[in-house]
C-alpha cells in the first residue's frame, strides 16, 4: 500500500439561512462542540482559540473521547475565492497536517438552497502513509458526527452553544 491520499466527501442539508451557518463555521468553540465526545482540541499556538477563525496557523492538540492523546495537528485556515456568501456560496478550508497525518485537507463548502435551507458540505483529503486508509474510515465516521451534530445545532436554534458560552 503507498500511503496516497484518499478523498471523502459528506453532504447534508440544514434548515438554516447561508448566513448563519457561515457565521457559525467561523466559531472554535462550534468546532468544539460538533467535534465532542469523538475529539478534544486543545490549543497550544496560541493558547487560547481566537473567537473567530480567522486565516492563519493554530495548532493543537487533539484528544479522542477526550483522554486519549491523538498528537498534535495544524489547523491552517483559509479563505479561498468564492468565500462570501454574497453569491450564495461560501467555502473555508482547513489545509492542516499533523504528528500522524500529512495532510488533513478540509473544505467546507456552503451553498445557499432558497427557502432558509443551506446545502453544507464537508470534503477532506487525508493522507498518513500507510495509515490513510484507516484515517480515512476515522474521518467518514467523524465527519458523519460532525453533521449530525450541526443539525441538532441548527435545529435547537444554536442554544446548547449558547449555555456553553
Amino acid at each position: 500500500m503507498t500511503g496516497a491520499a484518499m478523498r471523502m466527501t459528506l453532504t447534508t442539508q440544514l434548515d438554516c439561512p447561508i448566513d448563519t451557518v457561515w457565521t457559525q463555521v467561523h466559531r472554535p468553540d462550534l468546532l468544539q462542540h460538533i467535534a465532542w465526545p469523538l475529539i478534544r482540541f486543545t490549543y497550544r499556538a496560541p493558547r487560547t482559540p481566537p473567537p473567530r477563525w480567522v486565516e492563519g496557523r493554530y495548532r493543537v492538540g487533539m484528544w479522542s473521547f477526550g483522554v486519549l492523546p491523538l498528537g498534535g495537528q495544524w489547523v491552517g485556515i483559509e479563505y479561498p475565492e468564492g468565500s462570501s456568501i454574497a453569491d450564495g456560496k461560501a467555502v473555508l478550508r482547513d489545509n492542516g497536517s499533523g504528528t500522524l497525518i500529512r495532510k488533513w485537507d478540509h473544505w467546507i463548502f456552503l451553498e445557499d438552497l432558497g427557502n432558509g435551507r443551506t446545502r453544507y458540505t464537508d470534503r477532506l483529503d487525508v493522507e498518513a502513509g500507510v495509515l490513510t486508509p484507516f484515517v480515512w474510515l476515522f474521518a467518514r465516521l467523524f465527519y458523519g458526527h460532525r453533521q449530525r451534530r450541526w443539525r441538532t445545532l441548527v435545529a435547537t436554534g444554536f442554544t446548547a452553544l449558547a449555555s456553553e458560552e
